[in-house]
């Protein structure tokens, strides 16, 4: 497939391309999400794909894009004639914009016009442009939770339902679904990362003649647009002939017994979730045989299926990468190969059965050495960053206590901290601001009541006007910005804690991926502190610099307090409306720099004066404990938990928190 600037040097955009035309030729496959980083052209491979598709044939005047062969009964601009005469239109591509609005994406009802004129005026949204179409979302991952649950629902059932007072209106959205996302500004929610059919990864060149050519070509379409789409128009309108025979030819495409097994054996072998993944595969197996002229669905169809089908389906966690093991998935397709051969029946010695595999045996062995290994800086940490220790490997993350803000804020929705917004319990009612969205509907009559003799009313309906409506307030969640801040020094790799501690950060940096929080870290060792991530939706970032952290030296608690406060300072500059949550982990320590102790209590002190929400995880351990991170948080004006306290399945958490209710 061409592109209005085909991106020679960008590696992985053959099976970017192939990924979309195979969705071309058969939409059931369910959609493309394409990772990768800046400036690989994603979203210039996905805009050119509308070019490409044959045009759609519609019910003239329907604003649902019914097909006049076979209309969607229930649409609301119906009931059309099955069978007519139709026009015809180009396919449609229909962006959705990372800060859309619920009544953007799904429609609105016109609730003025209901009220005052008794009718329901719906207004259609993106999903009714995009049915039988394409559905855009560029950095899909920044989507808000809320329209990625609309999103969900209308995928999976193909239509999109309204539901406004008492009213309620349904119409058909089936749609490809494209995505484009840079994984260095944060990960997709599982659920929906799932609902994309395939996935490639995209990345640039290192050849400069390949860069140079994309330059050159970049420079010609500025140079004269429209020539430079007339160069290529010749080979677009042979791609777009190609797809049309291929979805011609695609229901008399046999998808085989054989390569059945060799689907299912698979996807078993790398135990992926749900059977989705078969479906997937299936589809794009048979797409593939027709987009090569094929009747027949070979290995090579199942094993170009499984690599855009199956890495973004393995990860368990944000901080696994996507990926296949190609020497596992040929081994797999060459003991299931076959209409006659129908693999092992037994459960242990077949590819992905768990036989001879030694990986859940060496991690506690890892996990001893680094125990075993003798306790560098224990003691008086030497000056300047000397004895420094090399990273350990962190401990076994668990569920994490929820930690939030108190109060209420007005940030973007989350799942940590009460705030008011947009989705969420009725709390009360206001003048609306601008567009109402969300109407309250008893605030709205008690305010139009009293002038109803006024406004002369003489029959049943009441009569309302502007000034009586009232939008309703909500209360919902929000995400924080959660900053670490860890203590790398020699007080903390003594007597090994180190591993614990980033077991400990790296729970909460999966409760923080999950509550769709920003995250930065900022360590502190030896005489200075660094900030080791600045503030990013990227929680796999944050965990791989934290696997990377040494240890050793002073304490400087001062410096490190004093940075992340000038990380805050920073970060409300450029949005004010996201609170934070310093998460401070240390033994409470504080050795580095002169009046070591008294400069680590001023610079707490900054944190409380802002009113910051903090935690200090205390890692203090053995019989005798100075109670220092204690006194530290009282400083900070925040609270302080053990690392077994932060737990959520804690014993000793509980009774804590019981007592605090009680107190």
């Amino acid at each position: 497939m061409t592109t209005p600037f085909p991106f020679t040097a960008v590696v992985g955009q053959d099976d970017l391309r192939l990924a979309l035309l195979l969705n071309a030729v058969s939409p059931s496959v369910g959609g493309v999400l394409v990772r990768g980083e800046k400036g690989t052209a994603k979203s210039t491979a996905v805009r050119a794909l509308t070019s490409l598709l044959p045009d759609v044939a519609v019910v003239p005047g329907c604003r649902f894009s019914c097909d006049p062969a076979s209309p969607d009964p229930g649409c609301p601009d119906g009931p059309h004639e099955g069978g007519g005469g139709g026009a015809s239109r180009p396919a449609r591509m229909v962006e959705l914009p990372v800060g859309a609005s619920e009544d953007r994406l799904v429609g609105s009802l016109d609730i003025e016009r209901a009220l005052a004129e008794g009718v329901k005026a719906f207004e259609p949204g993106l999903l009714a442009a995009a049915h039988r179409g394409i559905l855009y979302v560029d950095e899909v991952n920044l989507l808000h939770d809320h329209l990625v649950d609309l999103l969900l629902d209308a995928a999976a059932m193909g239509a999109s339902y309204v539901e406004r007072e008492g009213v309620s209106v349904r119409h058909a959205a089936r749609f490809l679904l494209v995505g484009t996302m840079n994984p260095e500004e944060g990960e997709l929610r599982p659920q929906l990362l799932d609902r994309f059919g395939l996935t490639v990864e995209v990345a640039a060149s290192r050849e400069p003649d390949q860069r140079v050519e994309v330059v050159r070509r970049r420079l010609a379409y500025d140079d004269d647009p429209a020539g430079f789409a007339a160069r290529w128009a010749g080979e677009e309108a042979a791609v777009r002939r190609r797809i049309v025979a291929a979805r011609e030819l695609l229901p008399s495409v046999r998808l085989g017994d054989g390569a059945l097994r060799q689907i299912a054996a698979t996807c078993a072998a790398f135990e992926v979730d749900g059977m989705r993944a078969d479906i997937v595969m299936a589809r794009t197996a048979t797409a593939l045989a027709a987009w090569a002229g094929r009747t027949d669905v070979l290995a090579e169809d199942v094993r170009q299926a499984a690599l855009l089908a199956l890495p973004h389906r393995r990860r368990r966690n944000p901080f696994d990468a996507p990926g296949l093991d190609e020497e596992k998935l040929d081994e797999t397709l060459e003991e299931f190969g076959g209409d006659d051969d129908p693999g092992p029946d037994g459960d242990g010695g077949g590819p992905g059965g768990g036989g001879g595999r030694p990986e859940p045996d060496e991690g506690p062995a890892g996990d001893g050495a680094d125990a075993a290994r003798p306790a560098e800086g224990e003691g008086e940490p030497a000056p300047g960053g000397a004895g420094e220790q090399s990273p350990v490997r962190a401990a076994e993350p668990f569920r994490a206590k929820v930690l939030s803000v108190p109060g209420i804020g007005e940030g973007v929705a989350g799942r940590r901290s009460r705030a008011r917004t947009e989705h969420g319990r009725t709390t009360g009612a206001r003048r609306p601001q601008g567009t109402l969205t969300k109407l309250h509907l008893a605030a709205t009559v008690q305010a139009a009541a009293p002038h109803q003799r006024a406004r002369g009313r003489s029959g049943r309906g009441l009569v309302v006007r502007r000034d009586d409506l009232r939008q309703a307030t909500r209360e919902g969640r929000e995400g924080n910005l959660v900053l670490f801040v860890v203590d790398a020094s020699g007080s903390m790799a003594a007597r090994q804690r180190m591993s614990a501690v980033k077991g400990a950060v790296l729970s909460l940096l999966l409760d923080a991926y999950q509550r769709r929080d920003k995250v930065g870290l900022v360590t502190f060792r030896g005489s200075a502190a660094d900030v080791a991530l600045p503030p990013t939706s990227s929680v796999d970032a944050a965990a791989a610099r934290l696997e990377s952290l040494p240890t050793g030296g002073r304490t400087p608690l001062a410096a490190g307090l004093l940075k992340a406060h000038d990380v805050l300072r920073v970060e409300r500059l450029r949005d004010p409306a996201r609170r934070a949550l310093v998460v401070v982990v240390t033994d409470g320590r504080a050795t580095g720099g002169p009046e070591p102790v008294a400069l680590a209590s001023r610079a707490a002190r900054l944190f409380a004066a802002d009113g910051v929400a903090s935690v200090v995880v205390d890692c203090e351990s053995g019989p005798v404990r100075l109670g220092l991170a204690g006194r530290l948080a009282g400083e900070l004006g925040g609270t302080a938990v053990t690392l077994d306290e932060l737990r959520a399945d804690s014993i000793a958490g509980l009774v804590k928190d019981v007592q605090r209710r009680a107190a």
